[in-house]
């Protein structure tokens, strides 16, 4: 276990990284012996500094649910992370890529909760039950550690490399949708460069929303009413570069369109 002045000297880097848009050496590479614990840790500081500067959190971000994710970052267990207001963008929207390090997009399903929900013996049907909308969703990593090397300690303590999400317009309600089923074919600059379907995520989607409350429940907490989830993805990352148009179908739930300026 880190040293707590270790974990806020860390949390201090990855909040400037995250204010100049740079990247840090691996946390890994210099402590060696950082734990998930660590990282969590990490991740909190740096989440509760931003509350008490007026951020307002809207939800939490899974990551590396897929055998797609998994294999393209190494990493094989699931991680999670924290969503701010400001980092919400409906689709359509022309987003600045000087905003984020080593930009990338992934494919995912965004689900919005009607009531708490609370481990530890959480199940997908326990999950599909506290879900009010699943929602299509391109998320935006934002990673502020060198990718070479790193490890799940990194990845978490960097808030699971989320920067930004835009959501799509159509709201389906986990009974009126085989939610498995649900593709994405992601293009950039009108070239087709990923496809997937929702069962890429642990079988179903939804899997990720009860992994993520068994989490918290180790923890100590619960999921909350009206928090946005973002399940995982199923497709690979997607670079993107400044004038890039990104444009992700997702059958009958519609499509995603923005623009990084």
């Amino acid at each position: 276990m880190l040293h707590p002045d270790d974990i806020a000297a860390i949390a201090a880097e990855l909040a400037e990284a995250d204010r100049t848009h740079g990247v840090i050496p691996r946390i890994t590479a210099r402590y060696p012996d950082a734990t998930v614990e660590d990282s969590y840790a990490i991740q909190g500081v740096w989440r509760d500094q931003n509350i008490a500067a007026g951020r307002r959190l809207v939800g939490r971000k899974i990551g590396l649910t897929s055998k797609a994710m998994q294999q393209a970052t190494g990493i094989t267990e699931p991680d999670y992370g924290v969503m701010f207001d400001d980092t919400v963008y409906e689709s359509g929207a022309e987003i600045p890529v000087d905003l984020f390090s080593n930009v990338r997009i992934e494919v995912e399903l965004a689900f919005v909760l009607a009531k708490p929900l609370e481990g530890p013996d959480c199940t997908l049907e326990d999950a599909l039950a506290a879900i009010e909308d699943a929602v299509p969703a391109l998320e935006i990593l934002n990673s502020h550690i060198e990718l070479e090397g790193r490890t799940i300690v990194d990845t978490i303590a960097d808030n699971a490399a989320y920067g930004a999400m835009v959501l799509g317009d159509m709201r389906k309600r986990p009974d009126e949708i085989d939610l498995r089923w649900v593709p994405g074919v992601l293009s950039r600059n009108g070239e087709i460069e990923e496809t997937g379907v929702a069962a890429g995520v642990l079988g179903h989607p939804a899997t990720g929303v009860a992994w993520l409350a068994n989490k918290f429940h180790q923890h100590g907490a619960r999921l909350e009413a009206g928090e946005i989830i973002l399940a995982g993805s199923f497709t690979r990352p997607m670079w993107v570069s400044r004038g890039d148009s990104v444009r992700c179908d997702y059958g009958p739930m519609g499509v995603i369109e923005c623009r990084f300026v």
